[in-house]
This record gives structure tokens, C-alpha cells and sequence, in this order.
């Protein structure tokens, strides 16, 4: 069992550590352990053009914020857009992703709950960094979605791509 935070939490606007996914980064601001596991905070810079893969939580809710830029959202059979200043719930168990239609880059808030996931977007950088055959990447990327409850909609990305011109995140 985690356990209870001590103490002051301030994290900085330049704080904590930022990986690359390949078009979108993690910067990585709360995590588990400063919150007894509840919720973990990360925020995703997002370059132009970019497509987060179709996926499914089915152990944790997202909750974004957009900071700047534009986002594409898809959740369930619904499409919106998002601006600065709006929320986006993901709730699990509800398939979903979102894009950066462009032109320029984009950034939002994430806090997820409960805490753990953001451990994915850690092995998932390593991942991106040392993958260079894209059919290796993609099951390798199947088989760590699968180790933390969360499963990939392929032919979402190839819809979306298509209809928006967008690159998904992380191919070499």
C-alpha cells in the first residue's frame, strides 16, 4: 500500500523529466508516489500533425486540460475539438484518442487515476528511442499496453490519419 504524502508538493513549470514519444512529450510532473498512488499529473507538448494511437484504459480515467494549441478529440462514436482552457474526461473502459491538427504545436494537462500509468509512457520512451523497424515497434507496443491494461484501435489510427493528414506518434 502507498503511502501518505508528508508533506508540501510544488512542482515548477520546468520541473521533472521530459521523454519523447516520438511527436508527443511526457513531461512527467506528479507521480505515484507523492500522491499515495491516487492520481499521477504529466504534461503532453505535441507537435503539429500528430496522432496519439487509438486506445483503451481499463483501469485508469484521464482528465485533460488544454494549455495551448488545438487539440482533435475522439472518444467513444464522439469527435470534438479543444481549445485552451477546456477539460476532456476519458473515462476507462471508453475507447479514445486525440490529435494535433496543427499548425503549431500544442500542449495540455494530464492527470490520471489512479497513479501508475505514467510508469507506460517511461518504458514506452525507451521503446521509441531504440526501435527502428516499425513492425517490431508495433507489437512491441501492443505487448507493453497489454502488461498495463491498456489495448490499442488500429483501425481508428488508420481512419484518423487519413481523413486528418496526421503522423502517428512514435513509428520510426
Amino acid at each position: 500500500m502507498a503511502r501518505e504524502p508528508s508533506g508540501l508538493v510544488l512542482v515548477g513549470p520546468a520541473d521533472g523529466v521530459l521523454v519523447d514519444l516520438g511527436g508527443l512529450g511526457v513531461h512527467f510532473k506528479v507521480g505515484a508516489e507523492a500522491s499515495a498512488g491516487r492520481l499521477s499529473i504529466v504534461e503532453h507538448p505535441m507537435a503539429p500533425g500528430r496522432l496519439v494511437p487509438s486506445h483503451v484504459h481499463h483501469a485508469e480515467d484521464e482528465l485533460s486540460y488544454v494549455l495551448e494549441g488545438t487539440f482533435g478529440v475522439r472518444i467513444g462514436d464522439a469527435e470534438g475539438t479543444a481549445g485552451p482552457g477546456t477539460y476532456i474526461y476519458k473515462p476507462r473502459g471508453v475507447p479514445h484518442t486525440f490529435w494535433n491538427p496543427g499548425p503549431a504545436p500544442a500542449r495540455l494537462v494530464e492527470i490520471i487515476s489512479p497513479a501508475g500509468f505514467e510508469r507506460f509512457f517511461a518504458e514506452l520512451a525507451e521503446l521509441v528511442r531504440r526501435s527502428s523497424d516499425l513492425a517490431a515497434f508495433v507489437t512491441a507496443r501492443a505487448a507493453l499496453g497489454e502488461r498495463y491494461g491498456l489495448g490499442f484501435l488500429p483501425d481508428w489510427d488508420a481512419e484518423l490519419t487519413a481523413r486528418h493528414q496526421l503522423k502517428l506518434l512514435g513509428a520510426p
